[in-house]
């Protein structure tokens, strides 16, 4: 007597269980790119399905992106210096990603803020953008000279140590200004 096939589908053949497993690979995507906001509906959608092996594990995914979600965001900051502050803890831990949206958020807010300008340019150096970072760091310095003594210092622009830009930022020729001011001025005559 001949069997009949089985009205049962394998697990991997289960379209519910393929869009749960979908749902649960795109919310840990996001999860891994610090954007809760974009995993937590992607997790709700897997927790509130039927596959039992992967409702567990989204769980506690949407719990550590409640988490997040629950911490201070840029609208909770009494001043732009305690926003700062926030940002620049985020580059020490290497959140490059949301330092860099946190900064420039705040160089919207007040484009001549000097130490927005010359955080942004420490994280530059940090990312590996050089020529972004000379070119923040010079309008920062424009913006206060004072931050010279800062930046020589500081260890976030080790990567331009060597760079002969930097150095020329950092220690300018005082008497440069002079000299490309009126051609002799800058020279001393004999006695």
């Amino acid at each position: 007597m001949a069997q009949k096939p089985t009205a049962k589908k394998t697990v991997a053949e289960d379209p519910r269980y393929t869009q749960a497993l979908q749902s649960y690979e795109s919310g840990l995507r996001a999860m891994q790119e610090h954007k809760f906001d974009k995993a937590k509906p992607h997790f709700q959608k897997v927790v509130s399905g039927p596959i039992k092996e992967l409702i567990d594990r989204a769980s506690i995914h949407l719990s550590i992106c409640n988490q997040h979600l629950e911490r201070p965001t840029a609208t909770q900051f009494k001043t732009p210096e305690e926003h700062f502050d926030y940002a620049v803890s985020l580059m020490n831990v290497g959140d490059y990603v949301t330092a860099r949206e946190h900064l420039e958020k705040l160089l919207k807010q007040n484009a001549k803020s000097d130490y927005v300008v010359y955080g942004l340019a420490a994280l530059d150096c940090l990312t590996g953008h050089v020529e972004d970072s000379l070119k923040r760091l010079d309008e920062a310095l424009h913006l206060n000279a004072q931050l010279r003594f800062q930046a020589r210092n500081d260890s976030d622009f080790q990567n331009l140590a060597e760079d002969p830009r930097f150095t020329e930022l950092l220690y300018p020729d005082p008497g440069a200004e002079l000299g490309s001011a009126d051609g002799d001025l800058g020279e001393e005559e004999p006695a």
